[in-house]
């Protein structure tokens, strides 16, 4: 799916006759994310392990992301995980009040792994964020237009074409071209971005003392907030 997007978009960015993207997904899902089924077929060498950084920064970060043509995200159903990833790389997310939204790869002993550990804390804040992931809890759109993840809720009907406008919109500079990797407004100051995290690891450990990857996230988070998003 990564790639057939990824190919889907060069086309788009080709194309003379398209000025923005709408990313969407079929059925009444946007998409539950990874399929677990593969990292089977990765540990026994059936599928090629993509280098390192291939989808987070190649694919999602500078085609997606970092096109030159604006893309919206028009969400309904579930929207989880590498799915959640994907919509927050786009310029904006439009969403139903019913879809859910989420980062639960903790749950499967992993860490979100295209690029939510650094969106999600700068669409939504620290608090919100680590509170989604550590709890591996989605949210209803209702909810995410609130915290912010999301731009507008709209019912399913209207949604694609709603996500149409809004892209051509962004085009004409009538809505803004936000890339949420470099978002900053709702980070909290370091000082106070420290004692939330600190909290947090206080937590994690209260709750599943023998586990070592939430501790890992919300290393992967501060790294970004001290370092970067990049790193």
């Amino acid at each position: 799916v990564l790639l057939s997007l990824k190919e889907s978009y060069e086309e788009a960015l080709q194309r003379t006759d398209v000025k923005a993207i709408v990313v969407t997904g079929k059925g009444g899902k946007f998409s539950g994310g990874f399929d677990i089924s593969s990292f089977g077929d990765l540990h026994s060498g059936k599928i090629e392990q993509p280098k390192v950084g291939y989808i987070s920064i190649d694919i999602l970060t500078e085609l997606l992301e970092g096109a030159t043509k604006p893309s919206v995200a028009a969400i309904d159903g579930l929207c989880l995980g590498g799915g959640l990833e994907v919509s927050m790389a786009c310029h904006a997310r439009i969403s139903t009040p019913t879809a859910q939204l989420g980062l639960p790869e903790l749950q499967l002993g992993i860490i979100p792994g295209f690029g939510g550990t650094q969106r999600l804390p700068r669409l939504v804040g620290l608090t919100k964020s680590l509170e989604m992931i550590l709890l591996s809890k989605p949210i209803k759109g209702e909810e995410a237009h609130q915290v912010g993840l999301v731009d507008s809720i709209v019912s399913p009907n209207d949604l694609v074409n709603t996500a149409r406008r809004w892209a051509l919109d962004i085009c004409e500079l009538r809505k803004p071209w936000i890339k949420s990797l470099y978002k900053t407004d709702k980070l909290e100051p370091l000082g106070e971005a420290r004692e939330i995290l600190k909290f947090a690891r206080a937590q994690a450990r209260k709750q599943a003392a023998n586990l070592e990857h939430p501790l890992v996230c919300i290393d992967v988070i501060e790294e970004g907030i001290i370092s970067g998003p990049q790193a």
